[in-house]
């Protein structure tokens, strides 16, 4: 592992928290591990305030490189551009708001020795509430190749803001590609529909900060029209059946337009949640 480079992509924007970001970013950086590139893009303007601490920031740290971007271009450009602009072969995922556990990158380092054949290294997360002590869930994702590919038919098999990844192979699927709330679910299906592998290490790597009425919030007839062209995206690639795909629409549906707010939070918290 003492061989084994890697960076770093995070992003920001305009309405991230001052004090979280540096949190996160501290949070990488201070690893037992670390990394010898960190890519923060940023992702059109931010306040005064956050550029004075970027700048006062990459006074502290060398391996900081900053790139901006003129307008909120969004999510899925803003990482494209972010694992673009990296130089090693191994990248990390990052949010400007989440805080990585102190050996996270060495987990994933030794992951990668232990697997060569994977192409994306990740792991389960806990979900916070303003400390990382009041936990509020879990997303626990299956380990190996095979048993994410199955989960893959039903649900997003990866937690993004965990991943470590082979930069050359997502490239070859086209990279970090634009899919409404769905980008890294439509990038785990290009890139098993090419043939290559995933692993999820066993524990938490990654502590979440979530809103008190997340869950309630994953929901409306945009939401579910961009994941209902997904599994329309899926069957037709043959990855599930046509009754998997009404069954998933159909959930879908249930879940994110005809449930109520205040319903939809609690079958989060029981079913799609530890």
């Amino acid at each position: 592992m003492g061989k084994n480079k890697y960076s770093v992509c995070m992003a920001v924007y305009n309405n991230d928290n001052v004090a979280d970001f540096s949190a996160a970013l501290y949070s990488i950086y201070q690893q037992t591990y670390p990394p010898d590139e960190i890519i923060l893009v940023i992702d059109g303007p931010i306040s005064v305030i956050m550029k004075n601490v970027i700048d006062a920031i990459k006074d502290k740290i060398s391996i900081l490189k900053v790139i901006v971007l003129d307008q909120n271009m969004g999510h899925a450009i803003a990482r494209q551009t972010g694992l673009y602009a990296s130089k090693n072969e191994l990248v990390a995922i990052m949010d400007a708001d989440d805080i990585s556990v102190p050996d996270r990158f060495e987990k994933q380092l030794k992951a990668f020795e232990e697997h060569p054949e994977v192409s994306v290294v990740g792991g389960h997360i806990n979900e916070f509430v303003k400390t990382t002590d009041n936990v509020v869930g879990s997303r626990i994702v299956p380990e190996m190749d095979i048993e994410i590919k199955e989960y893959l038919k039903s649900r997003c098999p990866m937690n993004f803001v965990t991943v470590m990844l082979k930069k050359s192979d997502v490239m070859k699927v086209g990279g970090y590609q634009d899919w409404y709330c769905e980008e890294d679910y439509y990038l785990w299906i290009r890139l098993s529909l090419a043939g290559y592998k995933f692993y999820n290490i066993q524990e938490n790597l990654v502590n979440v900060r979530v809103g008190e009425e997340m869950y309630q919030r994953r929901g409306g007839i945009r939401y579910f029209k961009s994941e209902a062209k997904l599994q329309k995206y899926i069957w037709k690639h043959k990855i599930i059946s046509f009754p998997k795909y009404f069954y998933n629409v159909s959930i879908r549906f249930a879940l994110q337009v005809a449930m109520p707010n205040w319903l939809r939070g609690w079958v989060f918290r029981i079913f799609a949640r530890r």
